[in-house]
């Protein structure tokens, strides 16, 4: 796979020195973070580029920086984003120079409210308009997609613009040189215009990757100059087409933040739920900053963002949309995390209680239905619908309770079990919400087993980790590894042992993935009861 061109850092002065320097209040600059204009004294640095304009950042991101060269030319821009009544197309110039590229460069403006004057079944014509081009008799060889200029009746002040639907032979009035652009995408609209649309605006599209220059950092002492453009975040919308993939990529970024596990020429991508299955719902053109989940193959689960126009995938669910900030993707590097803001946020009601829920729900408009227990020491730990995107499609949403006893915290082992730890957190949905639920499968002398409803075992792997060596202390929560017949399996033990492990099985069949925090709520639970498990992230004993 091709990787992306290495960026060209930005002729900024290096980061600062350890001592602190004075600010030079001598002269000010101005520089822009996430399309805020601010002033600054001469001298300062990112940090107080971010004091200052309060934007949304957390410690250790990568925040990206963009600065244009001067002098850049008309002719350099290549690409140029037509917005129709119907929708919007993007056209690509043709490499060699000639007469009718130079008189898009100049005079494209002119043609924004231009109407449609015909449409056939091969092309679409935008026009009339006056030019000064030398149409020339004769048929000419279109392929799908080109653009050129046509003069009908072989004037030049009834110059059209022709769009071409298919390959086909024509006579258009051209000039002699032909095509001078091709659509590149949006194609799609094009077939889909009448004759009552008009072009309503023509953009440039500028490449600043190649006109700019440019830097994706950490470092918060970085100085900066006068012009400098910052960003410091991305927006996504979510799509509504998508709400299982939606939640998908909410349940990826809960933390706020986007890991770029890799960098290539037209996306990037967070692989962090990658063997994760997610629903193909959205058949969309990944055109730039759309945000994408892979629904199948060996890299199911990964998401990504399209940092150019690519087509419709039948392997990549669209599941929203960069709405800001798609220069900071642009510019992320592999191994980097970026801050980003989802529209709307997640709603997640798990773990609160009743009142809170409620609470919460109010201010987002959404009716709490209450089910199960609904006692004040009730805690939520299922939801119904299970998406932001229904439950707001929906106005309401049923939260089932249990007692405050009924929920467990546990304390996780990441670095000494990484896989076992992938299995357990997909078979209990750990990776998506932040309740787990793990049905009692038996109860018997001083062990608990458990089995999670679903069969992660049969598609994720459980190599021996972490197993003990001379005993499995009380409360240690152990998994049947793929050594056993009963592998997936999860024990938890109320009492020291050194003959078996957790899950009754031989030290070596045992990982260890943790331990949890409150063994006396164990006492309550019976066959067939289910234990619902919170993370702790603190340092609890």
């Amino acid at each position: 796979m091709s990787k992306r061109p290495r960026n060209r850092k930005l002729a900024l002065s290096p980061p600062s020195k350890p001592q602190k320097e004075a600010l030079d209040t001598s002269h000010e600059i101005n520089v822009e973070v996430n399309g805020q204009q601010i002033t600054l004294p001469h001298n300062s640095t990112l940090a107080d580029a971010l004091s200052v304009s309060k934007a949304p950042y957390k410690e250790g991101t990568a925040i990206g920086m963009l600065k244009e060269t001067t002098g850049r030319k008309t002719e350099e821009i290549t690409e140029y984003t037509i917005t129709t009544s119907r929708g919007e197309f993007k056209i690509e110039l043709l490499e060699p120079d000639s007469d009718s590229k130079n008189r898009w460069f100049h005079h494209f403006k002119k043609y924004e409210g231009t109407p449609i004057r015909w449409i056939s079944r091969d092309a679409v014509a935008f026009g009339p308009f006056g030019t000064d081009i030398h149409p020339t008799r004769g048929t000419s060889n279109f392929e799908r997609f080109e653009v050129a200029y046509g003069a009908g009746g072989f004037d030049p002040e009834n110059t059209h613009l022709i769009l071409s639907k298919n390959r086909h032979v024509s006579e258009y009035g051209m000039p002699q040189e032909g095509t001078f652009a091709r659509i590149i995408s949006g194609k799609n609209v094009l077939h889909q215009l009448n004759k009552i649309d008009t072009i309503i605006s023509i953009e440039p599209i500028i490449e600043w990757e190649k006109m700019a220059e440019r830097l994706c950092t950490t470092d918060l002492s970085t100085k900066i100059d006068d012009g400098v453009r910052i960003f410091t975040y991305f927006e996504v919308e979510l799509e509504p087409l998508a709400p299982e993939g939606a939640e998908h990529f909410l349940a990826l970024t809960r933390n706020g933040t986007f890991k770029v596990d890799l960098v290539a020429s037209s996306f990037i991508s967070d692989n962090s739920l990658q063997g994760e299955m997610c629903k193909y719902e959205n058949f969309d053109p990944r055109i730039a900053g759309s945000v994408a989940v892979r629904t199948v193959g060996d890299g199911s689960g990964k998401a990504y963002i399209a940092c150019d126009d690519r087509n419709a995938s039948i392997m990549h669910s669209v599941v929203g949309h960069v709405t800001k900030g798609l220069e900071l993707v642009k510019l992320a590097e592999s191994g980097q995390r970026l801050v980003l803001k989802t529209i709307p946020d997640q709603i997640m009601v798990l773990g609160m209680g009743f009142e809170e829920a409620d609470e919460h729900l109010s201010r987002l408009g959404v009716e709490l239905v209450r089910d199960g227990y609904t006692g004040e020491d009730a805690v939520i730990v299922k939801n119904t619908p299970g998406t932001t995107i229904d439950i707001l499609r929906e106005g309401k949403v049923t939260a089932f309770g249990v007692q405050e006893s009924r929920l467990i915290k546990i304390k996780l082992y990441d670095d000494l079990v990484p896989k076992t730890l992938n299995f357990f957190r997909h078979a209990i949905e750990l990776q998506f919400r932040p309740v787990g639920a793990l049905p009692v499968l038996m109860k018997y002398e001083n062990t608990y087993l458990f089995k999670a409803e679903k069969a992660a075992e049969k598609y994720k792997e459980i190599m021996p980790e972490n197993t003990p060596t001379d005993k499995v202390l009380a409360g240690e929560i152990g998994v049947t590894n793929q050594a056993a017949k009963r592998m997936g399996v999860v024990g938890v033990k109320t009492k020291d042992d050194s003959l078996f492990g957790p899950s009754g099985e031989k030290f070596t069949n045992t990982n260890i993935i943790g331990r949890i925090l409150e063994l006396d709520k164990l006492k309550d639970l019976k066959d067939g009861d289910v234990m619902y498990v919170v993370e702790s992230r603190g340092d609890d004993d």
